[in-house]
Formats: structure tokens, C-alpha cells, sequence
């Protein structure tokens, strides 16, 4: 048989195609049997090198490529595979300085240039990159890979139109390309534009399936789209894939948060950390998580420990200035957002969140201000809209606050908050039209800090002949709520209904007087069997009230006789007007900072010669004390649910009180009562008049454009000694 001799050449092209065919020990072997003949041979150096780094062999491939260079400086591909390998090593300066010396070998090699401008966005050099993509594809313009990570490179610099432009350049190139159609979607995110960007990631799916950044991110993009179970889908399925990747669990953890799944949200961040300690997104995020969970000192330490990283990051200071503004430290709120605002001048939220201390420390006019920039900044983000709405209501001008949440409405139809409140301002300027139905928003807005439980049965909305049904009728605020809407149980049975009536404890009593009602449960008790059900605050839109169709009768309650009768022996003996004050409610309410008032500031009243009887159940710090020093009769160890305050309120001259569910019970028992409202009151008392069309035995007192108690104190002071002299006048 005769014996074939190859040439070194030959052996080298039967090592190239078995590297090509992925037989890389064959193709090792074939490459350490040319080097054994020719030690010199600089390919052979290169494609063994090339073996190496393909095998995991990182420091023999370097070893090998060095040995390459010394034998031939001029060989450009190995400069360039040893920059390649370099910029996997992390060492990047050297990385650089290969791909230099590659280029100043072969100037037009469009492959070297791509390669070197990665680098240079790898180093955050993105302007540097995107001059040597420009080159790159000066050279060769159907490089579909150069002009997809020019994209990249476009995007990271905030150039997102020019970003997609690239990207679709890239995809008319190679059609096939799932990378370069991602990419796509990620920009159309930034540019708002949603839907485009999900068609995008579905097409990158389309072609690759198990794409884990295109399934993560479609997940954030419909999550935008408000499509929370469908980006929960995605955020899982990208997990499937890679269930120790913390980008994915920290976006699933946010969709969950929208979900309302607090819990899973949690767990979801705290993996995240878990697998990468100290990730910022996930720790900011479990914040915010643990602020919506009421646990504001948790959300705190988790803010505070991003802020020891990164002491400027913007999410950080924004969030922790809304759990600041919470726990009621409006000053290092306001500091903790304008931190914010300094480091990002331009930043939406922070913006936002800035505004709403601004306006909680009646700041109202920098908070619309505030708000304009916020609205500059990002003009299509609702809840600066939303904000400007309440601010220009709070400032008297309820045209441009309808107008306000028009504009958050339609860029958010289903903006439950705009809509709720939008309504309050119907409301309060007399448009019950409008206002009944926009109020029924208030289930779904998480401003009206309600969470009604599942009903059984469908809600009576005012339709229908409910003659024979059983309708339950059931309180979902505060007991002021409940006392002034319960005017319309004897509406409800008057249709025919059977009503049951679901209240409180503290109201069941209270609530036996009320004509109507054949049956009062108690809130956590078993229900009986009912038909319909409607919360008591959708009664006036179910009977179409109108302001002169207020049914506003009174008393619709009454105390019972015997413990009038008491009352009015313990007070026989005090001299003067026996009246009752009452000067702060809910301390949980959200607005109970501008409603309420300090014992303090009432007191000027008792230089009036009248006895002054506390209605109060409960005492903030120090008034008790404080009582005890003004002779004020202190009676709340009697006081043990509205019954009891009933019968007081019925024995008494006059009760005098702030917003509060005093108000409320003295004006359904019929008894004189003086209220005392804010600059910017509650709907109910609308505006400009000192009636209430609800009650009719109510005088309204109102603060003036100093937005302060002291005026309303001093006119209640004036009329309160008129009457006194009146009741002299009346005595004599």
C-alpha cells in the first residue's frame, strides 16, 4: 500500500473542519501533532487557543494566543481573539489595547470594529461605541449584528426612537433575528409604546421560545398594560427557565404587588436577595411591598440599607419619603423627596410625591407648582394629574380640578383613585348627578381606604321591583357615614323590602330606634339569607338624590327616654347652657390632621357663661389632663357606645363639634348642632353656606382663607354668647 504525506498546510485544514464539525479533542490532537512537527506554526497557536477557550480553558487559550504574538506580532486574529478573551476575563483595559492592535494590522476589518465597540459598551462608553459602530457599518452595512448592538448602545444614551430604527434595520437583515427583536420591544417600552413593544417581544418568542429576557420583559410590558395575570404568566415561565434569576423574581415580585398578593410579593423580592445579596431593585422593592403592608418601620430599614450603598438612588429616597410622610414626619418627607428631586431633577414621581407633602403642610400653591413640573417632566403620568386635581380643589377651583382628573382619566380609563376623586369634587359643589355615580369608584380606589368584603348576591343599584326581597343594607366607613346614610333604611323598606341592617357594635343599639329595618346584625356575624345588598353610601344613588331631594327629616333616631331622662337629672343643677363639645375624631382618619383640632384651641370658648360637657369617647396625650384644669365635665367613662352618647346629646342645649360622628348623631336626633369645617371640607357640607341641607338643626362654621381654627373659634365664641344672651332674655 502505498503511503500518503500530507503537508503541515494540509493536517491544518483537517484540524479547522473537524473544530468546525465540534470535534474539538480530535481537532486538539490534530493541532498538538502539528506543533510537534512545527513549533513555530502561529495558526496552529491560534486555532489551539480558539480549542482552549472554547473547552473552558481560559489561561491555557491566553497562554497559547501570547506564544502566537511572540512568534508573529503582525497576525491580527490573534489580537483579536485574545481581546475577546481578555474582555470574558474581565481585564478590559488589555482587552482594548488587543483589539487596537488588531485594527492598526487591519483597519477595515468591520468584525474588529463591532468587536472593539462591544467592549467599549461594556465599559459604559457608549458614545465611544456608537462612533465605532458608525465605522463598523460604514464599512459593512448588512451587518445585522453590528447595527443590533448599536441599538444598544443608542438606547443606553436615552436615544430610543433611534434605538428601534436600528433594531428594525437589523430584522430586515435577518428576519430570524429573536436578539435584535427583543432588543426592539425593550426601546418601544420607553417610548410608551406598549402594545407595539409586546408584538415585539412575541415575534422574539416566536422564533426563540426559551428567550428568558423577551419572556421577563414582555411580563414588565403588560404589566404597563395593566394585564397583571398574563405578566405573572411570563414572569413564571422566564423562571421556569432560569429560577435563580433575581431580575425576573424582582419584576414578578412588582406584578404581584399590583396583584394585591402582598405576601407572594414579599417572598418574591426576599428571593431575590437571597440569591444576590444586596440587589437595589429587589431591596427597594420589598420596601415598598412592606410599606403597603403597614410594616413602615420594615419598610424603613430595607430603604435605609439601599441608601447605605447608594446614598443618591432616587427609588430609595422617594419611597422612603412616602413611609416619612405616613408615620406623619412631613418635614423629613419633604427633605427625603427633594434629596430625590436633586439628584434627578426631573423624576415624575418624586416630583408627585414632593408635591403631596407640600400640600399635606398646606404648602398648596409650591405643591401645584410642583405638580406643573411633574406634569412637564412626564406628561402622560395620571397621578400627577390625579394630585393637581385635589390641590386645585383644596385652592377653590373646582373647574380646573375636574379638568385635572379628566386628563388623569384619559390617560388611565380605569384609574380608580381619579375617578373617586373626581366625584368628592361633584359632590361637594352640588353635582349629585355626576357625583353619585363617579363615587361608586370608591370600592376599587385605594385613596378611599376601603376593602368592602365579597358579597353573595348582586348589589341593588335602585332598579327593580324589590317589593318581597331581602335587601341587606351595610355601613363601610366611619360611623358618621353610618348615621347619616341610615336616613334611608325607611326609603328602602318602603319599596316592599325586607331590610336587614349590618352595622357596627357600637351602633346596634343606636340603630334599634330607626324605623325600617326588621333585622340588625352586627358586623362578623353570621348573615341571614338576603336577595340584594347595598352599601348605605350607594343608597343615595340608587334613589337619584338630588339636593333639593335630600330626605332630610329629622330626627330619623332617637335616644330612649329613660336615659334622656337620667342625663337630664345629672345636668340639672349646672347653671347656664349645657353644652356639648367635641373637638377631634378618628385619629386613623386621613384627613384627621385638618379636621381635628387640639382641646387647646377650643378653649377660648369657655370664657362663655355656659356649662361645657365633653362628648369625646377618647383623648389624645395630655387632654385628659388638661380637662381636668378647664372645667370641663369630663363624662367618657359613661360613654360606652352611641346609645349612651345619644341620650347625652339629648339632654344638652347645644352641641358644638368639628367633622366628626357627633355631628352626624346630633343632627339625626334633631338636636341643635354648630359645626365647625374646614377651608376645604368634606363633601357633605358643600360650600358657601352655613345650612346643611342634610340636617336641618346644623349651623356650619367655616375656616377663611387662613386655613386655621382660630377665626371659627372666635365666630362660634361671638354667636354662642348672642344665644346666651337670648336665653337670659328668655329667663327674665
Amino acid at each position: 500500500m502505498k503511503t500518503v504525506s500530507l503537508t503541515v498546510s494540509q493536517v491544518f485544514e483537517i484540524a479547522l473542519k473537524q473544530y468546525a464539525d465540534g470535534k474539538l479533542g480530535q481537532a486538539e490532537k490534530t493541532c498538538q501533532k502539528i506543533l510537534s512537527a512545527d513549533p513555530a506554526s502561529a495558526v496552529t497557536l491560534n486555532l489551539l487557543a480558539v480549542i482552549h477557550m472554547a473547552r473552558g480553558r481560559k489561561t491555557m487559550a491566553l497562554a497559547h494566543y501570547d506564544r502566537a504574538l511572540k512568534l508573529r506580532p503582525d497576525f491580527p486574529e490573534a489580537w483579536s481573539n485574545r481581546g475577546a478573551l481578555l474582555q470574558v476575563l474581565g481585564r478590559r483595559a488589555e482587552a482594548l489595547e488587543s483589539f487596537d492592535r488588531a485594527l492598526a494590522l487591519q483597519p477595515d476589518h468591520a468584525g474588529l470594529l463591532n468587536n472593539r465597540a462591544a467592549l467599549l459598551q461594556e465599559e459604559g462608553r457608549f458614545e465611544d461605541a456608537l462612533a465605532d459602530y458608525d465605522r463598523t457599518l460604514a464599512l459593512q452595512p448588512d451587518y445585522p449584528e453590528a447595527l443590533n448592538n448599536r441599538g444598544i448602545a443608542a438606547y443606553e444614551l436615552g436615544r430610543f426612537g433611534e434605538a428601534v430604527a436600528d433594531y428594525d434595520r437589523a430584522i430586515v437583515l435577518r428576519p430570524d433575528y429573536a436578539a435584535a427583536f427583543s432588543n426592539r420591544g425593550n426601546a418601544l417600552g420607553r417610548l410608551r409604546r406598549h402594545e407595539e413593544a409586546l408584538v415585539s417581544y412575541d415575534r422574539a418568542l416566536a422564533l426563540q421560545p426559551d428567550h428568558i429576557d423577551a419572556l421577563n420583559n414582555r411580563g414588565i410590558t403588560l404589566r404597563g398594560l395593566g394585564r397583571l395575570d398574563d405578566s405573572l404568566a411570563s414572569h413564571d415561565a422566564a423562571l421556569k427557565l432560569r429560577p435563580a434569576d433575581p431580575h425576573a423574581l424582582v419584576s414578578r415580585g412588582l406584578t404581584l404587588h399590583d396583584l394585591d398578593r402582598l405576601d407572594e410579593a414579599l417572598a418574591s423580592h426576599e428571593r431575590a436577595l437571597a440569591l444576590q445579596a444586596g440587589h437595589v431593585e429587589a431591596e427597594v422593592n420589598r420596601g415598598a411591598v412592606l410599606h403597603a403592608l403597614g410594616r413602615l418601620d420594615d419598610a424603613m430599614a430595607s430603604f435605609e440599607r439601599v441608601l447605605g450603598q447608594q446614598p443618591d438612588n432616587v427609588e430609595a429616597l422617594t419611597n422612603r419619603g412616602t413611609v416619612l410622610h405616613d408615620l406623619a414626619r412631613y418635614g423629613e418627607a419633604l427633605a427625603s423627596h427633594e434629596q430625590a428631586i436633586a439628584v434627578r431633577p426631573d423624576d415624575a414621581v418624586a416630583l408627585d410625591n414632593r408635591a403631596v407633602t407640600l400640600h399635606k403642610l398646606q404648602r398648596l400653591e409650591e405643591a401645584l407648582a410642583t405638580l406643573d413640573q411633574a406634569i412637564a417632566a412626564r406628561p402622560d403620568y395620571a397621578p400627577a394629574f390625579s394630585n393637581r386635581g385635589v390641590t386645585l380643589c383644596d385652592l377653590g377651583r373646582f373647574d380646573e380640578a375636574l379638568a385635572s382628573y379628566d386628563r388623569a382619566i384619559a390617560l388611565r380609563p380605569d384609574y380608580a383613585d381619579a375617578h373617586f376623586l373626581k366625584s368628592l369634587t361633584s359632590l361637594v359643589t352640588g353635582d349629585f348627578t355626576r357625583g353619585w355615580p363617579g363615587y361608586e369608584w370608591r370600592h376599587r380606589a385605594p385613596v378611599a381606604r376601603l376593602n368592602p368584603p365579597a358579597r353573595s348576591r348582586p348589589q341593588w343599584r335602585g332598579e327593580g321591583d324589590i317589593a318581597g326581597k331581602t335587601i341587606l343594607l351595610h355601613s363601610e366607613q366611619g360611623f358618621g357615614d353610618a348615621i347619616q346614610f341610615s336616613r334611608y333604611v325607611p326609603l328602602v323598606a318602603a319599596r316592599g323590602a325586607r331590610v336587614v341592617l349590618e352595622v357596627e357594635p357600637a351602633l346596634r343599639g343606636l340603630m334599634t330606634t330607626l324605623a325600617g329595618a326588621a333585622e340588625i346584625v352586627i358586623k362578623g356575624e353570621a348573615l341571614p339569607d338576603y336577595d340584594l345588598h347595598c352599601p348605605l353610601l350607594s343608597l343615595p344613588m340608587a334613589f337619584e338624590t338630588r339636593l333639593e331631594t335630600i330626605p332630610a327629616s329629622a330626627p330619623y333616631l332617637q335616644a330612649p327616654d329613660s336615659a334622656v331622662a337620667a342625663w337630664k337629672q345629672r345636668l340639672d343643677n349646672m347653671s347656664g347652657l349645657k353644652i356639648g363639645l367635641a373637638w377631634s375624631g378618628n385619629s386613623n382618619h386621613v384627613r384627621d390632621r385638618e379636621r381635628s383640632m387640639s382641646l387647646t384651641q377650643l378653649e377660648p370658648l369657655l370664657k362663655c357663661d355656659a356649662t361645657f360637657v365633653s362628648l369625646q369617647k377618647q383623648y389624645r396625650p395630655g387632654e385628659a389632663e388638661r380637662l381636668a384644669q378647664t372645667g370641663i365635665r369630663d363624662v367618657s367613662a359613661d360613654l360606652h357606645d352611641f346609645t349612651d352618647t345619644a341620650a347625652l346629646i339629648a339632654a344638652l342645649d347645644l352641641i358644638i363639634t368639628v367633622d366628626t360622628a357627633v355631628a352626624h348623631l346630633a343632627g339625626a336626633l334633631g338636636r341643635p348642632v354648630w359645626i365647625m369645617v374646614t377651608r376645604a371640607p368634606d363633601w357633605r357640607w358643600l360650600l358657601d353656606r352655613d345650612d346643611s341641607p342634610w340636617y336641618p338643626t346644623a349651623r356650619l362654621f367655616r375656616q377663611d382663607e387662613r386655613r386655621d381654627w382660630s377665626g371659627v373659634v372666635a365666630r362660634v365664641q361671638a354667636a354662642l354668647r348672642a344665644l346666651g344672651g337670648e336665653a337670659e332674655k328668655a329667663v327674665a
